[in-house]
């Protein structure tokens, strides 16, 4: 492309030069030619006009007495009657231009003089023009060269952009080029970057929490699925299938609701339930890992509340929490239920060495972690609940205390406009 810029930019200058030069030198020429023959005729009749007044004056007419009136390289030729004729000059041969001029004593005045004077002048000035022909081209070249990059480069740079976007590289380069056309190929190619860049990110932050929340879920059926074959008494093993049949739902739910939340986080199908059940879900899901590790989990406070929001995803909440406090927690693990104004709050505790302060403030990010773990678990937790109105919060650090509160009264949407906001 840069080439054939640079080829279409020269092809109309030298068209241009081609069709002014050769104009300018056709009237140049004729110009310097008529100029010439001017000068011819007006000394012819600048002579007769001095031999006349020399002839009534009765004065001399020779060749010494007008040689200073004729021009350098000029050939004058004066016939008088009656007289010899004056020469001045050598006469030229070849093509000259010729003027005779007539007085009114009767003489002729011949003025010649060599074409080739003209020649010479003609030649001069068809220098002058190819010099700025020359320079006219030298000046097309750098410019075309100049424009050329200035369209090829951005170009390239858009190119390489886009090779990078199809490589896996969604980094906008939010350069310009002062072009409108090519800044705005770059606008929809940045824009492209971001989105690129929100659906990987959030592509990645799926597989992650993905990863996360299934391992906990498949974790604990494992563990039931070995519990059966380890009993061969047939109310055990029913039992352990119950429990474990529970917990595929579960895990199906998990998926679902992962699904759900990577579309659109803010998308809860909120119901109206039972604390109680969930939390003693929970407890008889994470009672044998704690009594593997040498611990306990129990649950205290109020009972039989009733709190908004999605059964599933409150159930992760807890199991994120009480996963949380048997990977970095001590001692007893506690669920605390109780009520502030209208809200039902569960508050999961243990009695390990707590959170450094350091990590307080930041405890509920991504990839934040005290020890070796993701830094997911806490991350998620927040996400589902705040899905379905309710919020997760990090109530004391040293004993560390969780908090989820969860409204106690239906929540409604209500349209305003193309939004919708959410109200009590």
């Amino acid at each position: 492309m840069r080439r054939r810029l640079i080829q279409s930019t020269l092809a109309v200058v030298l068209v241009v030069i081609a069709v002014f030069g050769v104009s300018l030198v056709i009237v140049e020429t004729r110009t310097i030619t008529n100029s010439a023959q001017e000068r011819v005729d007006s000394e012819a009749v600048r002579l007769v006009s001095i031999v006349d007044s020399r002839i009534l004056g009765d004065e001399r007419v020779s060749a010494d007495v007008l040689r200073d009136q004729v021009a350098d390289g000029r050939y004058a030729l004066i016939d008088i009657p009656g007289r010899e004729p004056i020469e001045i000059g050598e006469r030229p041969t070849g093509d000259v231009i010729h003027s005779e001029e007539e007085g009114d004593q009767g003489e002729t005045v011949t003025v010649e003089e060599p074409r080739s004077s003209v020649t010479r002048e003609v030649g001069r000035t068809l220098l002058i023009i190819a010099a700025v022909a020359l320079l006219a081209v030298a000046a097309a070249v750098l410019l075309a060269v100049r424009q050329a990059n200035r369209l090829a480069s951005p170009l390239t740079d858009l190119a390489q952009t886009a090779e990078r976007l199809g490589s896996g590289d969604p980094r906008p380069r939010h350069k310009r080029y002062g072009v409108p056309e090519l800044d705005r190929v770059a606008d929809v190619l940045d824009a492209s970057a971001e989105r690129i860049a929100r659906m990987l990110t959030a592509e990645r932050r799926l597989a992650a929490d993905a990863s996360h929340q299934l391992r906990t879920p498949l974790t604990a059926l494992s563990m039931r699925l070995e519990e059966i074959t380890l009993t061969d008494d047939p109310d055990t093993v029913k039992e352990e299938a119950t429990i474990a049949l529970t917990q595929v739902e579960r895990l199906t739910d998990v998926v679902e609701r992962l699904l759900t939340n990577s579309r659109d986080p803010r998308t809860g199908s909120a119901v109206s339930f039972d604390l109680d059940e969930v939390i003693k879900q929970q407890l008889e899901e994470w009672r044998p890992a704690y009594r593997s590790a040498g611990r306990a989990i129990v649950s205290s406070g109020k009972r039989h509340l009733r709190a908004v929001g999605t059964p599933g995803a409150v159930a992760q909440v807890l199991a994120a929490l009480i996963e949380n406090s048997l990977m970095h927690g001590g001692g007893t693990v506690a669920l605390r239920t109780r009520v502030t104004g209208n809200q039902a709050v569960i508050e999961v505790t243990d009695e390990g060495p707590g959170i450094p302060v350091d990590l307080g403030a930041r405890i509920f990010e991504r990839a934040i972690s005290g020890r070796n773990s993701t830094g997911i678990g806490l991350a998620v937790a927040r996400d589902l609940a705040e899905a379905d109105g309710g919020r997760l919060e990090m109530l004391q650090l040293q004993p560390p205390v969780f908090g989820l509160f969860l409204s106690r009264t239906p929540l409604k949407s209500v349209p305003s406009g193309s939004e919708r906001r959410t109200v009590r």
